[in-house]
């Protein structure tokens, strides 16, 4: 059986496309699946997204942290790692202008990036089916940004859940090494990087780690987030910067050390 994280993986990234079909339970799924999934439906993050033609529940996440404190602005240049279904990219092209609607704001840039299937979004250029953690896709990313640096990163990365808690703890902190890395070698001086992990052993090392290079950060964890969910959002506000002198803070590539015990 398939663990409710990865469950709910599925419905999330197919909720635009496949809603109606999945309220009939496939053949094999058990009673507690059965319930689960009738918990999806019944949820109103869920029926407020179609409502308001998000992909998916998880754009009310972003949206809450950003009516806090307010980090996505027009004319922002805003990277989404793990974007599909493309919730979170729906939500920073509004607030950056990067459709350019607003002709008397200015206009924001929007990359939205997943090993999975993006199905286009307006305003956002989309790089599908391609892994963030490669080399190769980092460079494309770098290309598009030519000479420029980003004002924001997002990542709403996970793995796929083994249901083993600590080994997907160990995986979701890996995605979130990647993501600090990039962030800080492509971002402007006092940019924001908005990470999503689960809690655990590692998340100490973590917020050490991002503390190194901004100046606030908080843990997070919006209305929309279950509660009983190790799901938070580690949030670094104010890129320091990296020194060009031999002194240079060190970009993280091993840190937080994973405990492979």
């Amino acid at each position: 059986m398939k663990s409710p994280a990865l469950l709910w993986t599925c419905i999330c990234r197919n909720i635009s496309t496949t809603g109606p079909k999945l309220k009939e339970v496939p053949k094999g799924k058990d009673h507690s699946s059965h319930l689960w999934l009738k918990r999806q439906f019944a949820d109103p993050y869920v029926q407020k997204a179609k409502k308001e033609n998000y992909r998916c529940r998880s754009a009310f996440k972003l949206l809450e942290i950003d009516s806090k404190i307010k980090f996505l602005r027009p004319g922002l240049k805003v990277l989404d790692c793990g974007a599909a279904p493309g919730s979170w990219s729906q939500v920073a092209v509004k607030l950056v202008n990067s459709h350019g609607y607003d002709s008397k704001q200015p206009k924001g840039l929007v990359l939205s990036v997943d090993k999975l299937p993006i199905y286009p979004i307006d305003g956002a250029v989309v790089l599908s089916k391609c892994d963030f953690t490669q080399p190769d896709i980092q460079d494309r990313l770098v290309t598009i940004l030519k000479d420029d640096k980003l004002d924001v990163v997002l990542s709403d990365m996970a793995p796929n859940a083994t249901g083993m808690r600590e080994m997907d703890h160990d995986l979701i902190t890996q995605l979130a090494i990647a993501v600090i890395r990039f962030a800080v070698t492509y971002s402007k001086p006092g940019a924001d990087c908005l990470i999503k992990i689960w809690d655990g052993r590692n998340r100490p090392q973590l917020e050490e780690s991002i503390t190194r290079f901004y100046s606030q950060v908080k843990i997070l964890k919006p209305p929309s987030s279950r509660s009983h969910s190790a799901e938070l959002f580690l949030l670094g506000r104010g890129f320091k910067g990296l020194k060009s002198s031999s002194s240079q803070k060190s970009v993280p590539t091993d840190v937080p050390p994973v405990d492979p015990s």
